[in-house]
C-alpha cells in the first residue's frame, strides 16, 4: 500500500456504524478508489457506480481466494477452507459449473410455488408477537423468517433450526460480543467447526434417507452424476444456508428502520401497498445489508480512476456507496419509495449475482407487507441513535437488536389494507438481467 492509505480506524468508527453514508460520500468525491490499511489486510475500496459495475465484471479481479497466493489466509483465516471454498470464491469455469448445479432449485417459478408457505411462516411468527404490543423484531421475526424458509428448502429439520441459527449468529455478530479479539476468533472458529460437522452429518443422513429437498438433489449430483465432490457438496450447502438467510434478515431489519424513521414514506406505502415491489428496490438501494461486495483479488496490475492497484491486491466494491452515487440518483440520500427504478447494484451485478433473488424478493415483500398490515402503529421502541448495530468493520450492515412497539391485539386472521394482494397472488416477474441479490454467489 502507499503512504496515502487511509487507516481503517479512521473510517470504521462508531459514527460510521450508525450512518456510513457521509463517509461514503467523501470517498466518492475525494478518493473514489481508496487504499485502506487495516491490521488484518489492506485493500482498495471502489465507491462510484460506474467503476463498481466495471469492477464487478472485470475478469482481472478474481474471486478465487484459494488459488495461487492463498489470499483466503489474509481474509478468512486458516480454518476457513472447510466452509468457504465454494462458488462464491470461484471464477468461471468452476463457478459456472457449481452454479449450474443448483440454479434450477432457485428458478422463479419454483420459488413462486413457495409463496403460500412463506406467507404461512410470516403469519405464524406475527401471531406470536401481536398480542404483546412490543417485540425485539430481529430475534422474533427478521432472523427466523428466512432461516425457516431456507431451512425448508434445503431440508434442515425444524428441530435443528435454533442451534443452526446460534452458530450462524456467532459468525454474523463477530466483533460485537464484548470478548477479546482472540476469544472472538476462537468462538467463530468453534461455530464454523460445529456447523461444518453438522452439515456433513446431515448430508450423510440425507444420503441414507433422501427427500424432496435441495440437499438430497445435491447429493444426487454428487453420487450419481459426478458433478460435485464431497467437499463441494458440504461447502455449497453452507453457502446456500448462510447466504439464504443472512442478508434477507438484515435487509428486513434495515428496511423496517428506514420506514419507521421516514413517516411520510411509511404512510405512502400504507396508503398504496401496490408500491411494495418498487419499495423493496428503493429500500435496498437506500440501506442494503451487504455494504461491500465479497472480496476480489487483482490478478495483474490494474488502474481505476488513475489509481494503480498492484497485482495481488484485495479490492472491495462498496455497493452501498455506489448506490448513493449522485451521478446516477437524484438526491441519493433521500428515501423515495416512488422513485423511478434506477440501475442500482443492491441486487449485485455480473456472474456472481445471487441465485436467491426471487426468494429474497418474495420474503421481503411478504414479510414487510405483513408487518405494515398486522402491526398497527408500529414504531421504534428506542430512539434511533440507541439502536445496537453490527460493528462498523463487519461485512454486514445490520442490527443486533430492533426493539419495536405497536398496538397489541388478539392474534387472528390478518386484515387486508388498501389494495393489498393476497399472499397467494403471483409476484411481478422480473427479467433475467434484474435477477441478483445483495449476497453474491
Amino acid at each position: 500500500m502507499t503512504d496515502q492509505a487511509l487507516p481503517a480506524s479512521e473510517l470504521y468508527t462508531e459514527e460510521f456504524a450508525a450512518d456510513p453514508y457521509p463517509a461514503f460520500a467523501r470517498l466518492r468525491a475525494d478518493t473514489p478508489v481508496c487504499p485502506v490499511s487495516s491490521p488484518r489486510f489492506d485493500s482498495y475500496l471502489i465507491t462510484r457506480l460506474d467503476d463498481a459495475k466495471a469492477a464487478l465484471t472485470d475478469p482481472r479481479l478474481s474471486k478465487d481466494l484459494y488459488g495461487p497466493g492463498q489470499h483466503y489466509l489474509r481474509i478468512f483465516g486458516p480454518n476457513s477452507e472447510a466452509l468457504n471454498r465454494n462458488m462464491l470464491n470461484a471464477d468461471p469455469p468452476e463457478h459456472t459449473r457449481l452454479r449450474r448445479i443448483v440454479s434450477q432449485a432457485f428458478a422463479p417459478r419454483r420459488i413462486e410455488a413457495l409463496r403460500p408457505r412463506v406467507a404461512e411462516i410470516v403469519d405464524g411468527l406475527l401471531d406470536r408477537i401481536i398480542p404483546q404490543g412490543d417485540s425485539e423484531l430481529m430475534h422474533d421475526f427478521a432472523i427466523p423468517l428466512p432461516m425457516m424458509v431456507i431451512g425448508q428448502l434445503l431440508g434442515i429439520p425444524e428441530t435443528d433450526h435454533e442451534r443452526v441459527l446460534d452458530w450462524t449468529q456467532v459468525i454474523r455478530t463477530s466483533g460485537s460480543s464484548g470478548r477479546s479479539p482472540a476469544e472472538d476468533r476462537a468462538a467463530v472458529q468453534e461455530a464454523q467447526l460445529r456447523l461444518h460437522h453438522y452439515l456433513a452429518d446431515l448430508v450423510q443422513a440425507k444420503r441414507a434417507h433422501p427427500a424432496d429437498d435441495l440437499i438430497s438433489a445435491l447429493i444426487d449430483a454428487c453420487d450419481h452424476e459426478g458433478k460435485l465432490s464431497e467437499r463441494e457438496l458440504v461447502t455449497t450447502t453452507f453457502l446456500l444456508l448462510f447466504a439464504g438467510h443472512q442478508t434477507t434478515a438484515d435487509f428486513i431489519g434495515n428496511a423496517t428502520v428506514a420506514l419507521l424513521t421516514h413517516p411520510d414514506q411509511l404512510e405512502l406505502l400504507r396508503a398504496s401497498p401496490e408500491l411494495l415491489p418498487a419499495a423493496i428496490e428503493e429500500l435496498l438501494r437506500f440501506d442494503g445489508p451487504l455494504p461491500v461486495a465479497s472480496p476480489r483479488i487483482a490478478t495483474e496490475d490494474i488502474e481505476y480512476q488513475g489509481v494503480h492497484i498492484p497485482r495481488g491486491s484485495i479490492v472491495g466494491v462498496v455497493i452501498n456507496a455506489a448506490n448513493h452515487d449522485p451521478a446516477h440518483f437524484t438526491e441519493p440520500d433521500r428515501l423515495d419509495l416512488s422513485r423511478e427504478r434506477g440501475a442500482h447494484i443492491g441486487f449485485g451485478h455480473g456472474v456472481h449475482y445471487c441465485l436467491g433473488v426471487s426468494l429474497a424478493r418474495m420474503e421481503a415483500q411478504i414479510g414487510i407487507g405483513a408487518l405494515l398490515r398486522r402491526l398497527p402503529e408500529l414504531r421504534l421502541g428506542v430512539p434511533v441513535d440507541e439502536l445496537r448495530r453490527l460493528p462498523a468493520a463487519s461485512p454486514f450492515r445490520g442490527l443486533l437488536e430492533l426493539p419495536v412497539r405497536f398496538t397489541a391485539r388478539p392474534a387472528g386472521p390478518p386484515a387486508p389494507i388498501g389494495n393489498q394482494r393476497s399472499p397467494s397472488t403471483p409476484s411481478l416477474v422480473h427479467s433475467p438481467e434484474e435477477q441478483s441479490w445483495s449476497s453474491e454467489t
